[in-house]
């Protein structure tokens, strides 16, 4: 894919320093370092090396990268490097996509209580759909699963949701065999919603009394036991979003996935995704950004439109999404969560007789960074291997004269 045009870097380089003045005292410090991260991402700041041809001279610098996960430009390595660590865990099954959503009334009060809600929301989706699962009424097997947090919508407004990846089947309760859901089924939607919407109330009740939730502005008067209950009255008789985009997703020889990749190549569209992502960028000035976005309330037809914000409100809407210090927004659950996933594959790939094939192997040399990615680039020139002749630190300056690589990524 050629590089944009247009990236979040150079309209916060742009803009960023106007922006930070006029909202002094009301930027958090992550917000304020993801600024600079993605301002200074791939440019001497940085430092860098440079590589030349072998074969034909060809020279250039690359840059390092600011590694934030926030950073548009850091995501596509990134999410390539963690591709290649999940294929062991991938299973000759199929893999059902399913999306839990918070109420409009709950996205409010996560605002201004990010770490506290939003892992509510990790662990209620996780327990919604390991408790249906394990009843016999509906699969009654010890499943797994992959959840993925998403914080906007495409117009970049406050919607936090979990993207959650499920293999078809779990683990029988003796532990003796594998169950798989019928083909193309999961769980039964609405029983997922019900018990979600339940156990999620549930915690955000927990949360209040244990005084863990803070209340700004219009919603100040949250802060009285009163008030709040009277505030979550309503949502206990809505239908709670839990919805299925995907009815499965296979991973054997048939289409229209061909293979383990491209399943982990399907998960990893949601696990390292942004706010926003460069490509999706059109024009920005002083006064206005323009950008794509999918107007999902258009049922038919297309739904992509343009959306044009104050320069200042589309960096608001942008910051607003940076996560709290330490919070992990990819989790695993079930017989895929950390410290017993490695185990538990290995004993299911017997339950179901299967050996994980070559292409699942995970290849130990694969780098944790994406600034190595430049070292083993191809020559734009002839094709031939790049070779590393200069490195140097932060704001330092190359000997070389080469340009700047051109990062495709």
């Amino acid at each position: 894919m050629p590089r944009p045009k247009l990236e979040v870097a150079d309209i916060f380089r742009a803009y960023g320093d106007t922006y930070r003045c006029e909202n002094a005292g009301h930027l958090n410090l992550p917000q304020l370092k993801v600024m600079s991260a993605i301002e200074t991402c791939r440019t001497a700041a940085l430092g860098g090396h440079v590589a030349t041809c072998n074969k034909c001279g060809h020279e250039h610098i690359a840059y390092n990268s600011c590694r934030n996960r926030h950073c548009p430009k850091c995501q596509g390595a990134t999410a390539r490097d963690w591709m290649q660590a999940r294929m062991e865990d991938l299973l000759p099954v199929e893999y059902f996509h399913v999306v839990f959503t918070l109420p409009a009334e709950i996205a409010q009060i996560a605002y201004w209580n990010k770490a506290a809600v939003y892992g509510l929301l990790f662990k209620t989706s996780a327990q919604t759909l390991l408790t249906i699962a394990a009843d016999p009424k509906h699969l009654g097997a010890r499943i797994g699963m992959t959840g993925v947090l998403h914080t906007w919508g495409s117009a970049m407004t406050h919607h936090p949701h979990v993207h959650v990846i499920v293999p078809g089947g779990g683990v029988s309760p003796d532990g003796t065999g594998w169950i798989a859901c019928r083909s193309g089924f999961f769980l039964p939607v609405k029983v997922l919603s019900r018990l979600f919407r339940r156990l999620f109330l549930e915690g955000l009740m927990r949360l209040h009394r244990t005084g863990k939730l803070r209340f700004f502005g219009d919603l100040g008067g949250l802060a009285e036991p009163d008030a709040f209950a009277t505030r979550l009255a309503p949502l206990r008789k809505t239908d709670w979003v839990v919805i299925v985009p995907e009815a499965r997703l296979r991973h054997d020889a048939k289409p229209p996935f061909g293979g383990p990749e491209a399943v982990l190549a399907y998960l990893s569209r949601y696990t390292h995704r942004v706010a926003i992502s460069n490509h999706r960028l059109l024009s920005a000035d002083e006064g206005t950004v323009a950008f794509r976005w999918k107007d999902y309330r258009i049922k038919r037809g297309d739904r992509m439109k343009v959306m044009r914000l104050p320069t200042d409100e589309f960096i608001r809407r942008f910051l607003i999404h940076v996560l709290p210090p330490g919070f992990h927004r990819i989790r695993h659950a079930g017989f895929l969560a950390n410290g017993i996933r490695r185990d538990r594959i290995e004993k299911i790939r017997r339950l179901l007789d299967a050996a994980p094939e070559p292409a699942q192997t995970s290849d130990e040399g694969t780098s944790d960074g994406n600034d190595e990615r430049h070292a083993k680039q191809s020559c734009p020139k002839c094709g031939d291997a790049m070779v590393i002749i200069e490195t140097f630190l932060r704001s330092q300056t190359p000997k070389s004269r080469a340009p700047p690589w051109e990062d495709a990524a």
